[in-house]
């Protein structure tokens, strides 16, 4: 059953980061805080069974519900890892070995933003991006409590600590912002 208009819809979002050639087939992707694989399943249609997507969640609950989901779709280019992404090396993944990290919905849950951001920009190739999606913090009317959100200036000012640069916004619904950093 698809999203009303105005939530998060992965295809519509996947579909923008394949246009603009940041997402393809056979691409090595990251999904921290993967949840239940509202991302990492159309991640793992999108990049093929020549691609990866490491699912990463420190709740081995989704990640049993991600490893159901992509076995009854074959998609055995989903891998489910348990991680806590607030250590850190806490992916898990090596240095530099990703094309894109997708962190939906997650910052928020942390008080150790930095250090995620941290594992994004080490594990990432360089070249390669990260997307970070996040409740907009004026927007009450649905979602988590407006206190925990975290607004897009913090995010864009943490990432360029770390090293990253911004490179635009990209539209991913009416309650989220969505924000692109690359990896020199």
């Amino acid at each position: 059953m698809d999203q009303p208009d105005n939530f998060l819809h992965p295809e519509r979002i996947i579909g923008a980061l394949v246009n603009m050639s940041f997402l393809q087939k056979g691409s090595v992707i990251a999904d921290f805080g993967a949840g239940h694989g509202y991302f990492s399943v159309p991640l793992g249609r999108a990049t093929g069974p020549e691609g990866r997507v490491y699912a990463i969640d420190v709740q081995k609950a989704g990640l049993t519900i991600i490893r159901t989901k992509a076995k009854l779709e074959h998609l055995l280019q989903i891998e489910p890892v348990w991680a806590d992404l607030d250590l850190p090396n806490g992916s898990q993944l090596n240095d530099g070995s990703v094309d894109l990290v997708l962190m939906a919905n997650m910052l928020f849950q942390s008080e150790k933003k930095t250090n995620i951001l941290q594992e994004a920009f080490r594990v990432l190739k360089s070249g390669c991006r990260a997307l970070v999606i996040e409740w907009k913090p004026d927007d009450a009317s649905f979602g988590p409590p407006v206190s925990l959100r975290v607004s897009a200036e913090t995010i864009r000012r943490a990432a360029a600590h770390i090293g990253f640069s911004f490179e635009r916004e990209l539209p991913v619904g009416s309650h989220h912002y969505g924000l692109i950093f690359k990896k020199p």
